[in-house]
């Protein structure tokens, strides 16, 4: 697929914002110049992480944020080939793994975690109130694809419930699932508690026993020989700090 990006400069999205509250990332040292981090992050970050992209370019004048979203899956594999990337911000373990098994990550974190929800369009016009609704043949579902993250908790929670879903369409992240709810194109998507929430008033949100065992946590990390040496580090502590904190609460996410 192809690189999605967001920001500044050859990608797009993510410009400079207001003022940071005061945080562990700090402020720009004296005479580091205009510097970029490129940041890899999961699909299901995009909101949270352009926020925090706008507050470290704050906190930082002269400090361009590079944010690439996508799948977890996709982002790992492009940087174990090569990818210049100065943080990892994954879906899953496994794919926070796969780049520190090719020892390119140091010491990952777990920062939030995340729940699925179903997703139905705002009419709901399936009925759509339980899990078990999505094995319906009459029932569109999208679901992400099983090799990414979300598409691996879908997996964990019908298997959980005992329950055969045949989708319509397998997507390659989450946002691409939840579009397909938000375009009508199907009567229902697994996707994550925090997707719902950015999307409010697009599509609703049916909480369901079962994800209580398929829970994802996400992982941070600075790369190994990330080209913005010390502003790596410096970004991945915003994330962690109280502030990060907040952003990543008042989306949905949950402390680990």
């Amino acid at each position: 697929m192809a690189l999605p990006v967001a920001l500044a400069l050859a990608l797009s999205g993510c410009g400079s914002g207001a003022p940071a509250a005061s945080t562990s990332a700090g402020s720009a040292a004296a005479g580091e110049g205009a510097k970029e981090v490129t940041v890899f992050a999961a699909a299901s970050l995009t909101g949270t992480f352009t926020e925090l992209g706008k507050a470290f370019e704050a906190a930082h004048p002269g400090t361009a944020v590079k944010l690439n979203f996508g799948s977890s899956a996709t982002l790992a594999q492009q940087i174990v080939q090569g990818a210049p990337a100065d943080v990892f911000a994954s879906a899953s373990p496994a794919t926070m793994k796969t780049v520190a098994d090719a020892s390119l990550a140091s010491s990952p974190t777990t920062f939030v975690r995340n729940k699925l929800r179903i997703a139905v369009p705002a009419d709901n016009p399936a009925g759509v109130d339980e899990l078990k609704d999505l094995a319906d043949p009459a029932v569109k579902v999208a679901l992400c694809a099983e090799q990414v993250p979300c598409g691996a908790a879908a997996r964990k929670a019908l298997d959980a419930a005992r329950l055969k879903v045949t989708p319509v369409t397998l997507e390659q992240d989450v946002k691409a699932t939840l579009t397909k709810v938000e375009l009508g194109e199907v009567d229902a998507a697994l996707v994550y508690a925090t997707d719902v929430i950015a999307a409010a008033g697009k599509v609703k949100g049916v909480a369901f026993p079962e994800a209580d065992q398929a829970i994802n946590d996400y992982p941070i990390a600075t790369l190994a020989e990330a080209p913005a040496g010390p502003l790596a580090q410096r970004f991945v502590d915003l994330v962690l700090s109280q502030q990060g904190r907040d952003v990543l609460a008042k989306a949905g996410f949950e402390a680990p």
